[in-house]
């Protein structure tokens, strides 16, 4: 179903246009993208005498980083370069070099936020070299690797990186590689018709003041895109897994993957590689944020529900900050998500007889055949390390996730060697070859 019924359409409608009431939006717009296709649009207010479509353009300010960190990700999968490779080995020259890739894209490198130059959204911008030359030791705010730091000029460092690494802009390599092949051609650097005008609303009175607007330059990478409620849409549903071939699925996860979190012990909110991260209301989200003077805009994806969801308005702030998770709780209540049917599969027989019931010494294990012969090994009852494992060429599994992640697991026919762990199908079975021997069990 590509199509939200009525009663749900009218509910999401009614709830944009109290944001766009209450929080005096001059214009404002969402949509939500279900199974790679936008199952719902709605605008409210005017751009000039007209109501805002999904054709009207806006700014979409910091989103433009994770599109720039998929060109990144692009780069490491084709051998290019490695996350933890330092900046010098790639730009030469610069007086930051000892800081890794991974951690500009995760916001951990301890940059400062703002550049050393003029208020950089307000202002034109600074050649690359310029900006370069300027950034130094003296703007690391927090010792490398040590804590999350949202950081605009670690992105522009980025940007730099890509365009040095392909022979070309970084723009331009956007284009060719994520926003051509996603179909997303209404995705520009500059304004183009029709677009919204971006407006700070007075706070004590309704009326607007006209928002300046720049080439950023060097700063660019970090938010100088305009972008459409369509195009934001298909961005949308890449990042719920429609990639299209622009990135493997696995990378993407990796993207997802919590790098740093922003707000304490219990996290809501943190980054990966170039992505943000929420957690609220039962949701893993991931996608970005995105504000520069005049605007406002949000994309999240949840991908275990193959459900996007994002507004653009034109105005400095003001907004709930709930507008978009409410809108999902809104799909939710009117169109909950049918779980997938379930399908018998078919089972390689040597694989099929390793599944059941295995001891780590005596604590029982459950092991389950997952698709593609991938496989599930868990504590029955809880309360120890679980962990999925894939299939390698060479016979052997690789964890992916939890305790075991990136540890090797070898099947035998009586014991499974799991990173040196011996699993036996009775607990300290004598006939495997456990550590330290097997004797009787005993009063």
């Amino acid at each position: 179903m590509s199509q939200v019924g009525q009663p749900a359409a009218r509910a999401l409608m009614r709830r944009l246009a109290v944001e766009q009431a209450e929080c005096r939006v001059p214009s404002l717009t969402a949509a939500i993208v279900r199974d790679g296709r936008t199952a719902w649009f709605g605008g409210r207010g005017r751009v000039g005498d007209a109501a805002p479509t999904a054709a009207t353009q806006y700014r979409i300010g910091s989103i433009t980083k994770s599109m720039v960190a998929v060109v990144v990700m692009r780069l490491r999968d084709e051998g290019a370069l490695r996350l933890n490779d330092p900046l010098e080995q790639h730009l030469p020259g610069t007086r930051l070099g000892h800081l890794t890739i991974a951690q500009l894209l995760s916001h951990t490198a301890g940059l400062t936020a703002e550049p050393p130059t003029a208020w950089w959204e307000r202002t034109p911008g600074i050649p690359a070299a310029d900006l370069l030359d300027r950034v130094g030791p003296e703007e690391l705010k927090h010792r490398p690797g040590r804590r999350f730091h949202y950081s605009n000029v670690g992105f522009a460092v980025l940007g730099e990186l890509v365009g040095r690494l392909r022979g070309t802009t970084w723009l331009k390599a956007l284009r060719a590689e994520v926003l051509d092949p996603l179909g997303m051609h209404d995705t520009t650097t500059r304004p183009r018709t029709p677009h919204a005008t971006g407006y700070a609303v007075h706070p004590w009175a309704d009326v607007v003041l006209a928002e300046p607007e720049h080439d950023a330059d060097a700063m660019a990478p970090a938010g100088q895109l305009w972008s459409t409620p369509h195009d934001l849409a298909r961005w949308a549903a890449f990042l719920c897994g429609d990639s299209d071939g622009v990135l493997c699925p696995d990378t993407l996860a990796e993207m997802r993957e919590p790098a740093g979190v922003d707000d304490g012990d219990a996290w809501t909110g943190g980054f990966g590689l170039g992505l943000q991260l929420a957690r609220t209301g039962g949701r893993r989200l991931s996608g970005h944020s995105g504000s520069m003077p005049g605007f406002l805009a949000t994309v999240w994806a949840q991908p275990s529900d193959g459900v996007g969801v994002l507004f653009m308005a034109n105005t400095t702030s003001g907004l709930s900050g709930t507008l978009l998770t409410d809108l999902l709780d809104i799909l939710d209540e009117y169109e909950p998500r049918l779980p997938d049917e379930w399908r018998p599969v078919p089972a390689d027989p040597d694989l099929l007889a390793l599944t059941g019931l295995w001891h780590w010494g005596p604590k029982p294990y459950a092991l389950r055949l997952l698709p593609d012969r991938g496989l599930s090994l868990e504590p029955i009852g809880g309360g120890g390390r679980a962990s999925r494992f894939v299939p390698r060429d060479d016979g052997t599994w690789l964890g992916l996730d939890g305790y075991y992640a990136g540890e090797t697991l070898r099947p035998a026919a009586d014991h499974l060697d799991l990173n040196t762990f011996i699993f036996t199908r009775e607990p300290y079975d004598p006939a495997a070859p456990v550590p330290g021997g097997a004797g009787d069990w005993h009063a």
